[in-house]
């Protein structure tokens, strides 16, 4: 349907799509001026009278026979003489419209809907649940999905700049690793079990932290990512620091990666089993404080 605009109305998306599929030219109506359409609406008219009227009070049992009624009468509205012209709708078709026409596209037009979307930082889109990947150069953009029946296309400014085949499994990843940056489609052969050997080759805490991505991510992707990030703060902060990093987040029950890179910008993982909830200082010596000697002799 046009979008609303006094002086320049616009079809909308499937709209055009149409357009450039049969090579034909949509004039929208200006809003609330309904004499640019009287002709269609005169049209509609005069097929209501002369056809449909006619066939009100008659019972049809299958759809090709009421289309052979149709067919009848419509021959027969074509060839009425026009009141004030010569000639009737059948002449006036095979001298004005028939020589213009082109034939049909080969294969029929395809629907497709679309819906605006902005790709993520891990340079991928969602759509209904599930995420396909866009060149990672794109993270940020906003883009438009055009998703058919069985396809989805990312258009940036109307280009196409990936196509996936449409997936109905939600939390799933579909991605291409042309798409990936070259650290990423570096280590996308990576298996969980060489990623759980380079953390044992810094230590118990890491590996078991390697471990725990591997098994409560809802998909492997997922884990291949943190673990990169283990790798960066490793690289940053040294294998040491690392792990014990990773051996205090366990103590507290969260081996995310935001929570090593946390203890580790903050230095947590420098401090002793003090920090960790170990033995209490001892009670400062006061008046006020009487101490279990107190309550011995009452």
């Amino acid at each position: 349907m046009p979008l609303a605009d006094t002086y320049e109305p616009v079809t909308a998306r499937l709209m055009q799509e149409l357009e450039e599929h049969y090579g034909v030219a949509v004039l929208p109506a200006r809003p609330g001026r309904p004499q640019d359409k009287a002709k269609v609406e005169v049209g509609v008219q005069v097929v209501e009278r002369w056809i449909l009227a006619r066939l009100r009070h008659r019972r049809f049992f299958s759809l090709g026979e009421l289309n052979a009624a149709i067919a009848g009468l419509l021959a027969e509205l074509n060839q009425r003489p026009f009141k004030k012209l010569p000639g009737c709708r059948a002449s006036a078709f095979e001298a004005l419209d028939a020589p213009a026409l082109k034939p049909l596209p080969p294969h029929p037009m395809v629907l497709a809907q679309f819906k605006p979307a902005r790709v993520n930082i891990d340079y991928h889109v969602a759509f209904e649940g599930h995420y396909y990947s866009v060149p990672h150069q794109h993270v940020g953009a906003a883009v438009e999905l055009r998703v058919t029946a069985t396809t989805l296309e990312v258009l940036l400014r109307r280009q196409r700049i990936a196509a996936h085949a449409r997936s109905a499994r939600a939390g799933g990843f579909t991605t291409v690793a042309e798409h990936m940056p070259a650290s990423h489609r570096a280590h996308r052969e990576w298996s969980p079990a060489t990623l759980i050997g380079w953390g044992e080759r810094i230590g118990a805490a890491t590996a078991a932290v390697v471990r725990w991505q591997m098994e409560h991510r809802p998909h492997p992707e997922q884990g291949y990512r943190a673990c990169l990030g283990l790798m960066r703060l490793a690289r940053q902060y040294g294998e040491e620091r690392l792990e014990a990093a990773c051996a205090r987040a366990q103590s507290i029950r969260a081996p995310h990666y935001r929570s090593i890179k946390s203890i580790l910008e903050c230095g947590l993982d420098r401090q002793g089993s003090a920090a960790l909830g170990g033995a209490a200082a001892p009670m400062p010596v006061h008046d006020n404080v009487r101490g279990p000697g107190y309550y011995s002799h009452h």
